[in-house]
């Protein structure tokens, strides 16, 4: 069966619909768009606090033991699971990555919050995790620590790596 382009300005899905061998194609204007992601706090009162200090922007309440923070098109919502003990959160696997216009400001007040992330990327020197610095693949960035132990990443919005094949390419020449 010969191979179908994506339509004009659509993505090829990885992902194949419930007929063998088709391949579901979108344009990203029609993709799914991320519009919350959650994560789990300890203590939800010092979390809220925290991410109140850190973005710099106020939570609100919607519902008891819920919390979102408007940041852009999507909202963060921060969970009590402090009812769940030690058990009741998974580790993070990944940093939840924010933009930002003003990276020193938030590196300020990450540092001000004892937040800095200890450690190297990729056991790289030049590259520890608690610093400003330019990542491997171009972003400008820094990593923190929530009070619950989630990995968050603060990005100079002036050098976001999407992925494009321009970036992409660039990644490989390099």
């Amino acid at each position: 069966m010969p191979r179908r382009k994506p339509a004009e300005g659509g993505v090829r899905s990885p992902i194949r619909s419930g007929r063998a061998g088709v391949r579901a194609t979108k344009k990203p204007a029609e993709a799914p768009h991320l519009f919350r992601v959650l994560l789990k706090a300890r203590n939800l009162g010092r979390s809220r606090r925290f991410y109140e200090s850190l973005l710099g922007t106020r939570g609100r309440l919607v519902a008891p033991g819920r919390v979102y923070f408007d940041c852009g098109p999507v909202l963060l919502g921060i969970l009590d699971y402090s009812s769940r003990g030690r058990r009741g959160l998974s580790p993070p696997t990944e940093a939840l990555y924010f933009s930002t216009h003003d990276l020193e400001g938030a590196f300020r007040r990450a540092r001000r919050l004892g937040a800095l992330s200890p450690g190297l990327l990729h056991g790289d020197p030049s590259s520890p995790f608690g610093q400003i610095v330019v990542r491997p693949w171009g972003e400008r960035s820094f990593y923190a620590d929530d009070p619950s132990g989630n990995p968050l990443c603060f990005v100079d919005a002036r050098t976001l790596f999407a992925g494009t094949p321009r970036q992409v390419a660039a990644l490989n020449r390099s």
